[in-house]
């Protein structure tokens, strides 16, 4: 069971600026004290993959990453044995006229990302990225790994954690995912944060912006969002934004002109541009 309280939790994150809601704080507390998976999902650039990696420093853990996408097999996230290597190994056995060493042994093992995040003692942080751009077929393999945290390995022998790692999958939502994941996982939406955590969260990522600067920003960001572009702005999308905006402004432009040269950093589809351009008032009002 842990011994890190949530507010304790809570304090770590911000002090890695990570300013999280309550019920996102909650979420992680209960997944970390329960030891069951923590599914995000919401928008792109909410700040899901950042959780990960900000509690694997707010927890003094080494952070495993599995990056998931189409095709995506058991071997290529469990482990692998070192082929060629094991053939170096029996060749230089041959010319030596010595006893070949164990060619399934440890020495010849390639740990993949699964492998990796039970054989950390201390504890892993397992980041499961965008679950969803991985196929059906993988996504059922995984329930059994999240059910026990172990793997057989024929050769070897069944590998169990000393300690459990803390799993965190992000969803973007691109397909829907199955009940039996679901059930295993304590299930959390990231929105879009409202306008005072986000200047909040601007203002940490882009030290030395004003208040004022900070607030029409986030205005700006909320705006474009409501006229349903391609691709609304994110949270790593707002702070980009600042702080291209802000280098500009150091260099002597209008706060409102510095926003509007660097909007490419917000903004990522030729359509969205030319809609905000055609709501150019209502943005960057001030």
């Amino acid at each position: 069971m842990s011994t890190l309280s949530r507010d304790d939790l809570a304090e770590r994150l911000v002090a890695e600026r990570y300013f999280a809601d309550d019920g996102l704080i909650t979420a992680v507390h209960l997944a970390k004290t329960l030891s069951r998976p923590l599914l995000l999902e919401g928008e792109p650039g909410v700040g899901k993959t950042e959780m990960a990696l900000v509690l694997a420093r707010a927890l003094d853990r080494e952070l495993v990453r599995l990056q998931c996408y189409e095709g995506l097999d058991a071997s290529q996230s469990l482990y692998e044995w070192d082929y060629p290597r094991q053939l170096l190994e029996l060749r230089s056995a041959e010319t030596s006229e010595r006893g070949a060493a164990d060619l399934y042994g440890a020495d010849f093992l390639l740990e993949r990302p699964l492998l990796r995040a039970l054989r950390v003692d201390s504890g892993a942080v397992l980041l499961i990225d965008e679950i969803d751009r991985a196929d059906s077929e993988f996504e059922a393999f995984l329930l059994e790994f999240l059910d026990g945290f172990q793997i057989t390995i024929p050769e070897i022998g069944t590998v169990t954690p000393t300690t459990p790692p803390l799993v965190v999958l992000t969803s973007n939502r691109t397909r829907e995912l199955h009940d039996a994941l679901k059930r295993r996982c304590f299930y959390h939406w990231i929105p879009f944060p409202d306008a005072d955590r986000e200047r909040e969260i601007v203002r940490a990522r882009a030290p030395g912006l004003s208040e004022r600067s900070a607030a029409v920003l986030v205005d700006a960001v909320n705006t474009i969002r409501g006229l349903a572009p391609l691709k609304p702005p994110g949270i790593a999308e707002s702070v980009a934004w600042a702080q291209g905006a802000r280098t500009l402004a150091d260099e002597g432009w209008e706060w409102a002109d510095a926003m509007r040269a660097a909007i490419g950093l917000a903004v990522k589809h030729e359509e969205d541009l030319a809609l905000v351009d055609g709501h150019d008032s209502q943005v960057y009002s001030t």
